[in-house]
């Protein structure tokens, strides 16, 4: 084994995907830190196994440092489905939080009694006192089936936000229908009001809502899930100032409007991993946040080979903030081996399940049924100073808190209160502290913040910000009767916040700016007649012809491409309109190696949605298969790049596809990859519809050496 290889090996914390222990897939997982101190994890109802061919109906995994898991039980029996649901329906998607005391789990319901139609989806949820159950079913689903015509809307995918005014809403939906948020009754239980679309239909699925520096972020994975090697999915991103929208990205572009918008969060980067998508979000001790997610080993795609159910394993990797917009590993996607682990225990670590030997000041102070209680102030012995992050989960129905030295935050039926150097600053805590809540101060520099949530999962009940100094022992502090669990200190996280390398354009090695008749070096694959040189551009009428499939009808316009990295660049005008169905007519850029086995990067007419899709076609297992990956919002004209990269480890050919509504602000997403020895080439499509008539105008095709 090459020295390179055991030094990443002896480095590695730990190795993707975190499911591997217990189970071959483990998709779309939930995840929440129980009372007991023990993170949970919760699927989507498949087999385990490879070979098993028994569904867990919503298994539940059990860890204690997010990194090893064990398998602890389903949520449901084979039995035991709601009420509302049809015999034999299947339970997606589960979402769990802990809200006023209980948790609280909801999931996609996929067949419901109520309609004599299949697919009639709806959003059902189950209560329980423990993480692991037992789950009790609602009588009712939480959200109803949502009819269209002769189907139904996809009422799938939930994800519940608590706001820091108390009001609990739920996001939910898919690719047909969009995404919606409905507010919630106070106990979580129930749809009120009417429901509000965020974002565009054709999009998204996957909802999943934080708030962060008082703005709300909505996350959404994109393109298909479970196209097996070919899977593309991708998590995106918009914000705004209100859980109820309207969400934009990073360029400002609504995540409603018909070019759909859309900031990457997460895609493939040319490793085993594809098809990573459908998170859930947590902060460990540190104050770090990390993504779990599924994703597709490319070279074991399903469950029982060949075809079936997707394999999706669970893996976890950091989630950093690069000004302003999350992004997994700052973007570099996801990790294979991982020299990082999250911090799941402290310098101050104290679950309370035995004495109060590492306090100081105990009297008054009891450990009773696995937590603390008492009145007064007790100190940790030990202590460490500079950066930290400090947190307890407490009930009170009187005054309690964390201290750290001088500077106290204190629950109490005021709300929360943040105390350091004189200064003081109160602010409402919704529904008060009666059941349990966490409260964690973090300490930078002199900028204090407290904290208070139901389940640490960044959906803030109260913050309270203050300059001031904390520097001292750590302690708790009570009024008396307040009820002390999982208190911990740590070291505060060093924030990420340079983004990871995107490819760059070196010098000019080769363009045909279509200024006269096609230069040398093109060459066709069924040559279009109608494609011309004219005013400057390309000009190709759009074909009734596509590539995808055993059909391959439509012409291809090639040139060789050169050796080593390079970045090919193209500028095209598609006049796709808005809103209206277009199917599929597209242009942009191929990497091509034959009909049946080629990447192309294309503004696309995706039903009413307007889209730059990276798509991938190869064979695998004697099938074909195609899916696709979802880059930046495009633009009437659109300027479209695919980035070639050597790998040195493997010699494959890596193409990452990047694009720009102005030729300057570049968005760069996913990665497809080609086997070491095949030859590939560059060019450009105009296919996918020939109704109504469109012309692709393409101004260059330009080739850079890759820096």
């Amino acid at each position: 084994m090459h020295l390179a290889v055991i030094a990443t090996l002896v480095l590695s914390l730990f190795t993707n995907p975190v499911s591997s222990s217990f189970s071959d897939t483990f998709a779309d997982p939930a995840v929440i830190r129980g009372q007991d101190g023990y993170w949970y994890s919760y699927g989507t109802s498949d087999p385990l196994r490879e070979g098993e061919k028994v569904m867990h109906r919503l298994p539940i995994a059990r860890s204690s440092d997010l990194v090893d898991w064990t398998y602890v039980g389903d949520a449901f029996g084979p039995d035991n489905l709601p009420p509302y649901a049809a015999p034999g329906s299947l339970l997606w998607a589960p979402d769990i939080r802990y809200l006023d005391g209980r948790y609280v789990m909801y999931f996609t319901v996929t067949d419901t009694a109520t309609t004599p139609a299949n697919w009639d989806y709806s959003i059902g949820a189950a209560t329980a006192p423990t993480p692991t159950g037992p789950w009790t079913h609602l009588d009712a689903p939480v959200v109803a089936p949502r009819p269209s015509g002769g189907s139904y809307w996809n009422t799938i995918d939930p994800s519940q936000f608590t706001d820091v005014d108390g009001r609990k809403y739920l996001y939910f939906g898919g690719f047909f229908g969009g995404l919606w948020v409905t507010e919630l009754s106070a106990d979580g239980l129930h749809a009120t009001g009417q429901p509000q679309q965020v974002a565009i239909d054709n999009k998204f699925e996957g909802a999943y809502v934080v708030r962060r520096d008082g703005y709300y972020y909505l996350l959404g994975s994109s393109a298909n899930c479970c196209a097996g090697p070919t899977t593309g999915y991708s998590v995106l991103a918009g914000r705004s100032t209100s859980p109820r929208g309207p969400f934009v990205d990073r360029e400002g572009v609504p995540l409603l409007a018909s070019r759909a918008g859309g900031t990457p969060v997460l895609d493939q980067n040319g490793n085993r991993f594809i098809g990573t998508g459908h998170h859930a979000q947590l902060t460990d001790l540190s104050g770090q946040d990390w993504m779990l997610y599924h994703a597709i080993d490319r070279d074991d795609p399903f469950l029982d080979e060949p075809y079936g159910i997707n394999e999706r394993p669970m893996l976890l990797d950091r989630l950093d903030w690069i000004d302003g917009w999350p992004a997994v590993r700052a973007g570099a996607g996801p990790s294979e081996r991982s020299r990082e682990k999250p911090v799941t225990r402290g310098v101050v670590d104290d679950r309370f399940a035995g004495d109060l030997s590492g306090w100081r000041n105990p009297a008054g102070w009891t450990v009773q049924d696995g937590y603390v209680r008492g009145q007064g102030t007790l100190i940790s012995r030990k202590s460490l100073g500079g950066d930290v992050r400090v947190e307890t989960d407490l009930k009170t129905d009187q005054s309690a808190g964390i201290r750290i030295g001088g500077t106290t935050a204190v629950v109490s039926p005021d709300g929360l209160t943040l105390t350091s150097d004189g200064t003081s600053r109160t602010v409402p805590l919704p529904g008060g502290a009666a059941t349990w809540h966490n409260l964690a101060v973090t300490v930078k520099g002199r900028t204090i913040t407290a904290e208070v949530t139901e389940a640490r999962l960044r959906d803030p009940q109260a913050s309270v910000t203050v300059t001031g100094r904390a520097h001292g022992p750590v302690g708790l502090v009570s009024d008396g009767g307040a009820a002390f669990d999982n208190v911990s200190a740590a070291r505060l996280f060093k924030a990420v916040t340079k983004a990871a390398p995107t490819p760059r354009t070196g010098r000019l090695l080769d363009a045909d700016e279509f200024t006269g008749p096609l230069g040398p070096g093109w060459t066709w694959v069924r040559q279009d007649a109608a494609a011309r040189t004219e005013d400057g551009v390309l000009r190709w009428p759009v074909q009734g012809a596509d590539l995808v499939g055993a059909g391959n009808q439509a012409s291809v316009l090639l040139r060789e491409a050169p050796e080593g990295d390079y970045v090919v660049e193209t500028k095209v005008t598609l006049d796709l309109g808005e809103d209206t169905v277009r199917n599929y007519q597209q242009a942009g850029l191929i990497a091509y190696a034959s009909d049946d086995d080629f990447a192309r990067l294309a503004q696309v007419a995706i039903w009413n949605t307007r889209q730059v899709e990276y798509g991938r076609e190869l064979t695998f297992a004697d099938r074909l298969s195609y899916g696709g990956n979802i880059v930046g919002p495009p633009a009437k004209t659109t300027w479209l790049r695919l980035a070639h990269h050597v790998d040195p480890a493997n010699g494959e050919h890596e193409f990452r596809a990047g694009s720009s509504r102005d030729g300057k602000t570049w968005t760069w997403g996913g990665v497809w990859t080609f086997p070491k020895d095949t030859a590939v080439r560059i060019g450009l499509i105009a296919h996918g519809g020939a109704q109504p008539a469109v012309n692709a105008d393409f101004d260059y095709v330009r080739v850079y050496r890759g820096a």
